[in-house]
């Protein structure tokens, strides 16, 4: 067993110092030093989760991302997904009141379904007045 322990314990630094982590894929060097200086700047983007300044677009994000969410991201029935500008190009026109009315008592058109409330009697009429105005502004 004496002789088994150094033999163990040789074998355990070796295994660890191995590591597990992998080695970069490739090394850039930068050309220059103003390169090196100089950290890339990612572009500015507007993220989608962003939650909005403005107070009453928050409130839609957060209607929408707890009751709506799950049928528009997907398209189900027919449901126009945020930010699909071919999708509510004739939606868009009718007015947000038409708009909020018919997703507060339903509707049924040619491209789907739209269940009253978006199937969730608890939401107000104004969460699913702000849900909808969210949902426009991200899709203008």
């Amino acid at each position: 067993m004496k002789r088994f322990l150094p033999l163990l314990t040789l074998s355990v630094l070796f295994l660890g110092a191995c590591g597990l982590e992998k080695p970069p894929a490739s090394l850039e060097f930068p050309k220059s030093k103003e390169e090196a200086a100089a950290p890339e700047a990612p572009a500015a983007e507007p993220a989608k989760d962003a939650a909005p300044v403005d107070p009453k677009l928050a409130a839609g994000k957060t209607a929408y991302d707890a009751s709506c969410a799950a049928c528009h991201d997907a398209g189900m029935m027919g449901a126009p997904k945020p930010g699909d500008k071919a999708a509510w190009a004739e939606r868009i026109p009718q007015g947000i009141d038409v708009m909020t009315k018919k997703s507060i008592d339903g509707f049924t058109g040619k491209a789907g379904m739209m269940p009253a409330k978006g199937g969730n009697a608890s939401l107000t009429d104004e969460e699913v007045a702000s849900a909808v105005t969210y949902m426009v502004e991200l899709s203008k």
